[in-house]
Parts: C-alpha cells; sequence; structure tokens
C-alpha cells in the first residue's frame, strides 16, 4: 500500500509540520520507501528470534565493594603547591556571600 499525498498531508497535520504540495509530493514516495524498509524487518525475525534494542547483550560490570588501605595522606600532599591543616589549599574562586 503506496502512501498517498493525502497520508502524508495528514501525518503532516498530525505532526504539525506546514509542508507546501511540492514538499508534499516529493515526500510521499519517499516515506513510502521508509516505511516499506521497516516493515521488511518483521518478515525476518521470526518466532524464535527476541526482540532487543542492542545486537550484542549488555551487562553490567560489578565488583565487589571492598575497602582497602588508601595512599597516605603525608605522601599526597608532598606534591601540593599549598597545602593547609592537612588539605589541598586552592584559590577562592567564590567570594564569602555565596
Amino acid at each position: 500500500m503506496a502512501l498517498t499525498v493525502q497520508d502524508v498531508a495528514r501525518l503532516a497535520d498530525l505532526a504539525r509540520i506546514e509542508l507546501s504540495e511540492e514538499e508534499l509530493a516529493r515526500l510521499a514516495p519517499q516515506l513510502d520507501v521508509i516505511l516499506t524498509a521497516v516493515a521488511s524487518v518483521a518478515d525476518v525475525a521470526g518466532q524464535d528470534v527476541p526482540p532487543t534494542s542492542h545486537p550484542v547483550r549488555l551487562e553490567n560490570v560489578y565488583r565487589i565493594d571492598e575497602t582497602r588501605p588508601s595512599w597516605p595522606a603525608e605522601a599526597m600532599l608532598a606534591g601540593a603547591p599549598a597545602v593547609e591543616d592537612d588539605h589541598f589549599r586552592v584559590p577562592r574562586i567564590l567570594d564569602e556571600e555565596a
């Protein structure tokens, strides 16, 4: 079933897209080709093929959340350009009022 210019005009109206007569005439066959291609997917997928969103199964990879010793603060602060109260000292970027 080929899309007619009236079908495309109705779709454009539903989508609130204003199209000229020339655009309707040009888009009708193009949309028909697209719909035919999409419909062909149903022919390929059989009952044994489950619908998927990705061609490869996606899995989250989790690791066990274990506590471990971290680097000593002294070693990390040793290379800092400025230190204050065992923290990195950085330039102020906000006013006191913020």
